[in-house]
């Protein structure tokens, strides 16, 4: 039922606006085209929700088996899971032709002809989205028919949210100024929007069940949805900023669908306070879930038709800005940059990171609060470590360096080895696991459990761990990946989160701070740093003699006077990560060849090692 709320709801908002979008340049097509994208959009939001939810009760909300398989609560969530991944695909399948039809103008009978629907569909952004989005979603069907263990559920739930990416970077929030704002935003919005409406679902379909743990997922999802609710508040106003000037709220229809989406958002808030107030407390301490039911199934309806809403808005154009006409640099990075950067400009012209930015400030902050929680002493250095890492995360994305990044190659370059190397190091010193173990008890079995997952495993093996770190320098600089990803916002961040992740990861394996889930000998902790070090001046001395342009045709359309001699700028990038990461590698071998060839075993490895085989 709250399915078919939302596509009425879709489809009534588009009629009442359709004067709107001939007068955005929307042309007609057939009214089947015209409503059936909408009505496809809804099923495949509703079902991408559903499948994350679903994927959330089995991962978080209700506990594993001590064997580590599932419950068989979690059974049957991964089921529905299976089956909403399943309509997730047949609906972004949907959404090709309709998305064609749409484009170009044409009858849906037009782009149906078998050989003009295969040849158009790898011609338009949104086409190919909804194309690997359909591809990833029946993977994670398939995939979650045959997961019988805890340890997969977490890959399989990330999985899920990032397959929200592809449509998200390529609807109306990728275009225009402040394009990187809008779909940062945007992806936040909608990761929010599924853990909040899926797991909600999710826990309403568990209390008719009556399930077992009601109380305990009860309570988990209450501090989740809490916390879904601010996220999806602030980015919500964040995004509608971006796109609306004042005057334009109450004027258009698009400020009208963004007070509509408002309303509904903050009556959700409202439910949200009841259901935590009434429906949580009477299960965890009466063990009555019926306020709980009654609860969630308005939330869930209202949640729904606020999903059709949220349709309508996103295939309503912004209004334009009339008079203005934007210059290239703006339409190609969401951006201004006023002249050549200097010393000055790198640490006052910042422009904040809704991404990576946001994510460092709540690392330091979570870290802070574990060091409060523990009963024990916190050695200071970790502590300082983990608050560098974050705070160069901060410069290399907030700062002039992140505003300068997609403008020049030797900046560029500079983010990159900050994130990857100068970034990563710290943070790893910052020995995080062993605090989540020790801060946050419950999470360890949690912790222990993924190690043993497969996918962990591989990604941990010495081998797949140094092809990660030098690799991905090569394949976004050498495979054409970085020109491709030069106009998508959300690709250049997902780069950015990949090379600190990578690095995360390498040198978590080097240092072996914490204890690493694949346990490497010092020599060959050792090989793997002199490797490395090896093949990422390799990479430097091949940018710096190369004469070949990387991502010249993008540098050229953005008109930069000051930024005209692109080899030079591309040979300061392969110095860049000669002096400073190549420099950074020595300086950990040598840090890791004075160490013993038979270190002794800290007083708290040594207990968390005990801890962790007491569970296994």
């Amino acid at each position: 039922m709250g399915g078919v709320a939302a596509c009425l709801v879709a489809v009534v908002l588009l009629s009442l606006f359709s004067e709107e979008f001939a007068a955005a340049g929307k042309r007609g097509t057939a009214a089947l085209a015209a409503y059936g994208l909408p009505v496809a959009r809804v099923a495949a939001e509703i079902a991408a929700a559903l499948c994350a939810g679903a994927l959330l009760l089995a991962a978080f909300l209700v506990p594993a088996k001590q064997s580590g398989e599932l419950s068989d609560a979690a059974r049957t969530a991964m089921r529905t899971a299976s089956w909403s991944a399943v309509v997730w695909c047949v609906a972004a399948l949907l959404s090709v032709p309709f998305v064609l039809a749409d484009a170009y103008g044409r009858p849906l009978s037009y782009v149906l002809e078998l050989d003009r629907l295969v040849r158009l569909s790898f011609a338009v952004e949104p086409t190919r989205a909804w194309m690997l989005t359909a591809a990833v979603a029946i993977v994670l069907a398939v995939t979650a028919r045959s997961v019988k263990l805890w340890r997969s559920t977490p890959v399989l739930l990330v999985v899920a949210l990032l397959n929200l990416v592809p449509v998200a970077s390529s609807g109306h929030s990728s275009e225009g100024g402040n394009h990187d704002w809008a779909t940062s935003s945007l992806l936040m919005h909608l990761v929010a929007a599924a853990l909040w409406v899926g797991g909600l679902a999710a826990l309403l379909a568990y209390g008719r069940q009556k399930g077992e743990h009601l109380g305990l997922a009860a309570s988990r999802f209450s501090r989740l949805a809490l916390v879904c609710w601010l996220v999806l508040a602030a980015s919500g106003v964040f995004n509608a900023l971006v796109r609306l000037r004042l005057s334009e709220v109450f004027t258009t229809a698009y400020g009208m669908l963004v007070i509509a989406k408002g309303a509904a958002l903050a009556a959700l808030g409202v439910f949200g306070y009841f259901q935590r107030k009434r429906g949580v407390r009477d299960v965890v301490e009466k063990g009555s879930g019926r306020a709980l039911v009654q609860l969630a199934a308005f939330e869930v309806l209202l949640m729904m038709m606020t999903l059709g809403l949220a349709t309508a808005l996103s295939r309503t154009p912004p209004p334009p800005s009339l008079g203005v006409v934007l210059p290239d640099i703006e339409l190609r990075i969401g951006y201004v940059i006023d002249g050549p950067p200097t010393l000055l400009a790198i640490f006052t012209q910042w422009r904040f990171d809704l991404i990576l930015g946001t994510a460092a400030m709540i690392l330091a902050v979570v870290y802070l609060l574990g060091v409060r929680r523990l009963r024990e002493p916190w050695p200071v250095f970790r502590t300082v470590s983990w608050l560098g890492g974050c705070a160069t995360i901060l410069l290399a994305s907030s700062s002039g360096i992140g505003r300068y990044a997609p403008a020049m190659f030797s900046t560029d370059m500079i983010g990159n080895i900050l994130l990857a190397m100068l970034a990563a190091i710290p943070l790893v010193q910052g020995a995080p696991f062993t605090l989540i173990s020790r801060a946050a008890p419950g999470l360890r079995e949690w912790l222990t459990m993924m190690t043993q997952a497969p996918v962990v495993r591989l990604l941990t093996h010495p081998a797949v761990v140094l092809v990660l770190f030098n690799g991905s320098f090569y394949a976004l600089y050498f495979s054409g990946l970085f020109e491709w990803a030069q106009n998508r916002p959300l690709t250049q961040m997902g780069t950015n989160v990949w090379l600190l992740a990578t690095g995360f990861l390498f040198f978590w394996a080097v240092l072996a701070v914490d204890s690493f889930p694949t346990p490497i000998p010092l020599r060959h902790r050792r090989i793997m740093l002199v490797t490395a070090t090896a093949a990422h001046a390799l990479f430097a001395a091949i940018l710096v003699s190369t004469s070949t342009v990387i991502g010249e045709e993008f540098y050229r359309s953005l008109g930069l006077a000051w930024n005209t001699n692109l080899l030079d700028s591309q040979r300061l990038g392969g110095a860049v990560a000669f002096g400073f990461g190549v420099g950074a590698l020595l300086l950990v071998t040598l840090v890791l060849f004075t160490q013993p060839a038979r270190p002794s075993i800290r007083a708290d490895q040594q207990r968390d090692a005990a801890d962790q085989h007491e569970m296994t």
